[in-house]
């Protein structure tokens, strides 16, 4: 049955009324809106200027550049509008970003009403369990879109995207588009950022689920149980934003403590270490367990369906990403999947098939070593990847790691320590220091990463030290170069310039191997 989809556009008067707001310059007659943005200059008539505070300047100061036919702001943007002369209907609420996401929904017609919406959160592994639900079910013949962190695409096709998760108008639109192009499932990552900003609000999540929880962000969050709080608005009882359903990974004490804050949750363990027999694994809902690591670092897994919750079936599977978390995060995958209703034939052969840009992605130039980019840019990430790497290696490890400025400063000298912990190379660079000092952010991860074993070097210039682990590298060693994954930029103070940790990779490698060609010229020495 075809479902019963809201019109596009909404009145003026039903808007005031969802957010609460008082009227200016009220209109002789109500009139519809049919779009919402916060780019004052890309919207036109017909369309409602979202009117934010800024932390420079607020955006009703910007509201005379815009075609739109009426203003949402809030008490401070209506005082700037009302001083301007503004003759435009404008709706003022307390806080805009409390009610944006609701008044998005109902101007696009309450789009995820229409959809399946998956919301995936946590600290590492948002952006891998997404592409395996992508890729999954999509083999199991569902129509699926995507919304995160290296972009958005719809059956398969890209669409330009900024944030992780999108600002709450720009979301709503892309859920309206979504639908109206057929798709059935969306996958979407759901950062804290966006929990606490109120990007989701008017979200209708089918399925939440939780991968797990490390530090990061405490820029923005003061603490860590601050962060937690944020990720678990998505599956507390008493949040407005709670999925109608729960997955969560249990591996860490904070996926247990979120299984308890959702006493319904489905629960998802992954052993990647112990053995397989394990009578732990009745105690959770979905069990994944490695069987076998292949050569190329591709992964033999067995899933279980446990009862009561499930059927009891059990899948056995390759999945093509190397790592004990890749374990859980195709478990999470699974148990999401079928939380949702969607065919359990296909899904983990679609797995299988999947990649992630700039997870754990080796490039390959012919070279006796291994060479591997990674996004891991936070300590517990760090430690996982470089584990995971030492277990495919007899060689030595190298590593090229830095941080970023205007983020959290404390977790600097810990990602120094874990690469200095697990490496026997450890190079530190700039990754994107924005507009802080780069010298400041190195030498705080050189302070952690001191007096741990490893061999360590300053190189500010990226390039050239993705060069310099390159040219270290032995026959059987592997390098590594973490932080960016699939970033194609680096940020300097507020420019981007290009920049690709593969593209570089590559380009380090095959230089190598030009330079070991070249004809001897008996000047080396001189």
């Amino acid at each position: 049955m075809e479902p019963t989809r809201q019109p596009a556009g909404t009145g003026l008067s039903e808007l005031q009324s969802i957010a609460g707001a008082r009227l200016l310059n009220a209109p002789d007659t109500d009139f519809r809106l049919t779009a919402i943005g916060l780019d004052s200059q890309s919207l036109v008539e017909g369309a409602m200027f979202a009117a934010l505070p800024g932390t420079r300047v607020h955006g009703a100061t910007f509201a005379h550049n815009s075609a739109a036919s009426a203003i949402l702001t809030d008490h401070d943007g209506a005082a700037i509008l009302e001083e301007a002369g503004e003759t435009r209907p404008i709706l003022v609420v307390e806080d805009v970003r409390e009610i944006l996401g609701d008044v998005a929904a109902r101007i696009y017609g309450d789009p995820t009403r229409d959809l399946t919406v998956i919301g995936v959160t946590g600290t590492s592994g948002k952006t891998t369990v997404t592409y395996m639900l992508e890729a999954g079910l999509s083999a199991a013949g569902c129509a699926v879109g995507l919304i995160g962190t290296t972009g958005t695409r719809i059956k398969g096709r890209e669409v330009p995207t900024s944030l992780t998760t999108p600002e709450a108008p720009k979301l709503q639109e892309l859920f309206a588009q979504m639908r109206d192009e057929g798709v059935t499932h969306v996958v979407m990552e759901v950062s804290s950022h966006a929990l606490v900003l109120g990007r989701v609000r008017g979200v209708r999540f089918d399925v939440a689920g939780f991968t797990n929880l490390s530090q990061d962000h405490l820029d923005f969050h003061p603490t860590m149980e601050d962060y937690f709080a944020a990720k678990a608005m998505l599956f507390d009882p008493a949040s407005p934003l709670k999925a109608t359903t729960s997955v969560v990974c249990v591996n860490d004490a904070w996926g247990e403590k979120m299984a308890a804050l959702a006493p319904d949750a489905i629960t998802v363990r992954s052993f990647a270490d112990e053995p397989s027999g394990d009578p732990i694994a009745h105690e959770f809902d979905c069990t994944a367990t490695l069987i076998e690591t292949q050569p190329t670092g591709a992964q033999k897994i067995e899933v279980h369906l446990n009862q009561p919750r499930f059927d009891g079936t059990t899948f056995t599977a390759t999945i093509p990403m190397p790592g004990a978390f890749n374990v859980a995060n195709a478990g999470l995958a699974l148990a999401i999947a079928v939380a949702t209703g969607a065919p359990k034939e296909g899904f983990l052969d679609g797995v299988a098939a999947s990649a992630v840009p700039g997870r754990m992605e080796r490039i390959d130039e012919g070279q006796d070593f291994i060479a591997v980019v990674d996004y891991a840019h936070k300590p517990a990430a760090v430690a996982a990847v470089l584990d995971t790497l030492r277990k495919q290696v007899s060689g030595r490890i190298g590593v090229v790691i830095g941080a970023g400025g205007d983020r959290d400063r404390a977790k600097r000298p810990m990602m120094g320590a874990e690469a200095a912990r697990r490496a026997d190379l450890v190079i530190v660079t700039d990754d994107n220091p924005r507009t802080e000092d780069p010298a400041v952010i190195r030498k705080a991860v050189l302070q952690g990463a001191k007096g741990r074993g490893a061999e360590l070097r300053e190189v500010a210039s990226r390039a050239e030290a993705i060069s310099d682990v390159v040219a270290w590298a032995d026959p059987g060693d592997a390098v590594i170069i973490v932080g960016k994954g699939h970033e194609v930029g680096q940020i300097v103070g507020t420019t981007t310039h290009h920049f690709d940790d593969r593209e570089e990779l590559s380009r380090a490698i095959q230089a190598r191997a030009a330079r070991a060609r070249a004809p001897k010229t008996g000047m080396e020495d001189a």
